[in-house]
């Protein structure tokens, strides 16, 4: 078997390995043709790693045994997050026994935030990292098929960490980006053509996210002329840079024909990078004025980038929203949508990366971890599905919805993901899988996800405002804004109207009080990283739910089944909610967060009801 190409897990000598780009599409080729046997031997290597665990052994599983794998599939049984969270929490707090892993957990990764609110941990080993690394070199073999010449130029790639925080037990834990952009293998990668970034490392690295998008959009400018791609991560961190972008172009182009860099970028790290590029260029900043102070922004990426090839941001699942957007300020250029990743484990490609964002589908690489598949039927059904519905990777029938269950090197086992994934076609014996959304969430906007029970919690604590006045609700439901920059939670109230008037002052309480009472991964992204706006209500008339009944009866919904849907789409029915809306309100300020985790508070309290239990 070939082995995996080396262009970032082992940095060759020269810098870029001339060949690599062959090597990496011949090892998609054999890992692909070979998938069930790859899978065969991944299952094998990760329980005889993890042998010493405590999670396998109490579920009857020798790692080490001949029959590990039989008794693997025999006995270990589905798991979510809430089921592994009292041995999370013993690591978290210090316990450095082989209780999900036989090797020593490195960090926490973590992820979106659990039905309690709080975000989930990740536990995961120093191995993943070269995992992570490799999924990253099979990217540009990959689209270099699409897009020739793309090592003739720069990337402006708009690449931010987040704030992280420590265990009890000494552990770092923060966002899996911003682990690997910390990461010697991001650090100390070797120079690469393909992947020369606008951005510096520092910039990158700078935890304040005004002074980071600052450098990075200011170097992107500078080097206008060399960039071949932009992008970030994902749609909506896209668009809020075009948004910054918008508002502080003056002073970037300020900063562009004097040489020298605004005050305001304290940062001494990031200033000395930015330095180091930075020149004064009054015939640049006259044409980036020229192209920003124009009226309209349509097409604006083409215009200040002029050879750029691609957008490349991830446009599936709740990211869709913001593809019109995208297409308005990228005048006509394509969307790429490349990889497939989660905290728990990075996944799969898009080997056709320039097709359109409806059509995006990606291929599991087979060595990133063990992939079996819940039957759609199976995890909606209201008993508790089994581990005997499992389908492995390469037995998935076409046209079909599974939810991802994944086995992983860092310990976790059949671990339901909560992606629910269509199969879209196969690449060899491997299965190319559509997006097509998240199990239980409503309403995203950034990295935030929020399901209908959290939801409901909230909106419930928040109608008590209106208590005093005689005022009730009477129906709700609710939808994801992506129109305006950052976007934001709208809820469409029906009140059953009290003695009082309500004051607007009241229905602002109303906003904040959902906004403190949702997870602490939206009040992050309200408070700190500013990706989300402020939450609305929108009060409609007396009616508007029965309107939205006989609509969906006219759809034909059945009148003995319809119960109003706590989230909408853009479309239809927002337009008719929008036409019977009588006040608008919004949170007067951003929800309170910490950086620290409350929930090592109560840990000790999970974790003995768990032993109790």
């Amino acid at each position: 078997m070939p082995e995996a190409p080396t262009t970032k897990t082992t940095p060759p000598a020269c810098g870029f390995a001339p060949g690599a780009h062959r090597e990496a599409l011949e090892f998609i080729e054999h890992v692909t043709v070979n998938a069930g046997q790859v899978q065969r031997r991944v299952l094998a290597e990760i329980l005889a790693q993890n042998a010493p665990a405590e999670y396998l052994r109490r579920h009857g599983v020798s790692g080490t045994a001949d029959d590990a794998v039989e008794a693997f599939r025999r006995l270990v049984p589905l798991v979510t997050y809430e089921g592994l969270q009292p041995d999370i929490l013993r690591i978290a707090n210090g316990d450095t026994s082989p209780i999900l892993s036989g090797k020593p957990i490195s960090e926490f990764l973590t992820s979106s935030g659990t039905s309690g609110g709080e975000r989930k941990l990740m536990p995961t080993i120093a191995d993943e990292l070269d995992r992570r690394s490799l999924l990253y070199s099979l990217q540009m073999p990959v689209m270099g098929q699409s897009v020739p010449g793309l090592d003739k130029g720069k990337s402006m790639y708009l690449l931010f960490v987040k704030a992280e925080s420590r265990t009890p037990g000494g552990l770092a834990a923060r966002p899996v980006l911003t682990s690997y952009y910390r990461s010697r293998q991001f650090l100390e990668r070797p120079h690469d053509p393909y992947t020369d970034y606008t951005s510096p490392n520092e910039a990158i690295l700078c935890v304040d996210s005004y002074q980071s998008m600052y450098a990075q959009l200011l170097c992107g400018l500078v080097h206008r002329a060399d960039v071949l791609r932009v992008g970030a991560v994902f749609a909506s961190g896209f668009l809020r840079a075009i948004r910054f972008l918008e508002k502080h172009w003056p002073r970037l182009c300020r900063d562009i024909r004097a040489g020298v860099l605004d005050p305001e970028i304290t940062d001494r790290a990031v200033r000395d990078a930015v330095g180091r590029v930075l020149r004064a260029d009054p015939a640049l900043a006259d044409q980036i004025e020229a192209e920003c102070g124009k009226a309209s922004w349509e097409g604006i990426i083409r215009r200040l980038w002029p050879r750029t090839k691609y957008i490349d941001v991830i446009v599936t699942g709740a990211m869709s929203q913001y593809i019109p957007t995208l297409e308005f300020y990228g005048g006509g250029l394509p969307l790429a949508c490349t990889m497939y990743a989660s905290s728990e484990c990075y996944f799969g490609l898009n080997l056709k990366p320039m097709c359109k964002p409806s059509d995006v589908a990606y291929t599991l690489i087979p060595t990133m971890c063990y992939f079996e598949f819940l039957p759609l039927r199976c995890s909606n059904a209201k008993a508790e599905p089994s581990h005997r519905d499992l389908v492995d990777l390469v037995d998935v029938k076409l046209g079909h919805e599974y939810e991802l269950v994944v086995t992983t090197y860092s310990g976790l086992c059949r671990y339901r993901v909560g992606d629910v994934l269509r199969v879209a076609g196969f690449k060899n014996e491997a299965p190319m899988f559509s997006f097509v959304r998240r199990q239980n969430v409503a309403l995203s906007i950034d990295s935030d996800k929020t399901d209908e029970t959290e939801l409901h919690a909230a909106v419930s604590g928040a109608v008590q405002h209106l208590a005093p006045f005689g005022a009730s609700l009477v129906e709700y439901t609710s939808y994801a804004d992506a129109a305006a920059i950052p976007g934001h939670y709208v809820l469409f109230w029906e009140l059953r109207a009290g003695s009082t008037a309500v004051p607007a002052s009241v229905f602002e309480d109303c906003c904040l009080s959902v906004e403190e009472a949702l997870n602490s991964v939206y009040r992050q992204c309200r408070a700190c990283d500013r990706s989300i706006g402020p939450l609305e209500i929108r009060v409609v008339s007396e009616g508007t739910f029965d309107k939205l009944m006989d609509y969906a009866i006219s759809r034909g919904a059945s009148i003995n089944q319809y119960k109003a849907p706590r989230c909408v789409r853009p479309g239809p029915v927002v337009e008719l909610l929008d036409a019977r809306v009588q006040g608008k309100y919004f949170s007067p300020k951003c929800p309170k967060w910490s950086p620290g985790n409350k929930q090592w508070n109560n840990a000790r309290e999970v974790i003995a009801n768990g032993d109790a239990a």
